[in-house]
């Protein structure tokens, strides 16, 4: 089973101890996922999911070890030495769909503090990224970035945080909290069309940049746009072991990644997200200047082939003549 579902598992252990990245609490998540997406399981792939995941729920946080509890607890085929790990029962003998003791329900939560700023609009948004960057600028940026090796894209973005280029403005946290959790579920369904549209539209991007994004086969330019959401570290991994199969099946690139990520400061990734924007401006212009420039002369021609007459109507001399009429 942990060949089929996660083929690279035991290496991502063995690294993690060496590296110091801890991805346990994003393994049990998805080794938990893979397994509750299959009715039933041989009796090798569920001796398989306990060793392995009985070995994790040890490890992981309180966070993490509530969320899978909650996942097992509605899958009917939950292993007993999972449940009893879990702190799981069946609601009656012979009961296959075991139940998680019942949760106390929350207090309520205290009113919210009025905010101290308003919260700008859209379109007061979408005004501050136009002008976060001069287009120009934005446009070297751009292209230097995604020529870029792996090596090269990571000095660019450490050198970005140090530079005086105006960011971008932060999302709006309401925002980016509902663009996370949409990019999560589409990328575990492996739906790449709604997964480029809402970061397109989460980050004020064009589809042609969020494509671009989306399609980077390397991975540093999701892991910037995912830093401008103030997306979890946990959640990016998932999204890197579930959205990019050809990233997730490569311990190394998950690591490489994974650091990149932790390390990335949110500046950098405000600064590219600004780059990304005033690119497209840089495009437009540049698009339209030939016809702009041909409008220019052709009007220049027009003016200087409307010679002007040698004697205005009107102001010819006047003749005079004498007493005998004869021209003096």
């Amino acid at each position: 089973m942990t060949k089929s579902l996660f083929p690279g598992f035991d290496g991502l252990m063995t690294l993690s101890r060496r590296e110091g990245v801890d991805v346990r609490p994003t393994l049990l998540r998805v080794l938990t996922d893979l397994y509750v997406q299959s009715s039933t399981h041989s009796d090798d792939e569920q001796r398989q999911f306990v060793e392995l995941a009985t070995r994790l729920i040890d490890q992981v946080d309180d966070a993490t070890r509530a969320a899978v509890k909650a996942r097992l607890a509605i899958y009917p085929s939950t292993p007993a030495p999972i449940m009893q790990k879990l702190g799981l029962s069946a609601a009656q003998e012979g009961r296959r769909v075991p139940l998680a003791r019942e949760i106390p329900a929350p207090a309520p939560a205290p009113p919210p503090a009025p905010l101290p700023v308003r919260t700008p609009t859209d379109a007061e948004l979408r005004m501050a990224s136009n002008m976060a960057m001069q287009p120009k600028d934005a446009a070297d940026i751009y292209d230097m970035f995604f020529r870029a090796g792996t090596a090269e894209r990571a000095l660019i973005l450490h050198n970005l945080a140090e530079t005086p280029l105006k960011a971008a403005p932060r999302i709006p946290t309401v925002r980016a909290k509902r663009a996370i959790q949409i990019l999560e579920m589409a990328a575990i369904a492996g739906d790449v069309e709604n997964f480029a549209f809402e970061l397109g539209d989460s980050l004020i991007l064009p589809s042609r940049v969020a494509a671009q994004i989306v399609d980077d086969a390397s991975g540093e330019a999701l892991a910037v746009a995912a830093r401008a959401l103030d997306m979890p570290s946990p959640v990016f991994q998932r999204i890197l072991l579930f959205f990019k199969p050809e990233i997730g099946n490569s311990v190394t690139d998950v690591y490489r990644l994974s650091r990149l990520y932790d390390r990335l400061s949110d500046r950098a990734a405000l600064v590219m997200l600004a780059a990304w924007r005033g690119s497209t401006l840089a495009v437009t212009r540049a698009k339209y200047q030939p016809s702009l420039h041909d409008s220019e002369r052709q009007r220049a021609r027009a003016g200087a082939s409307q010679t002007r007459p040698g004697v205005q109507p009107g102001s010819a001399p006047a003749v005079r003549t004498g007493t005998d009429g004869s021209d003096r």
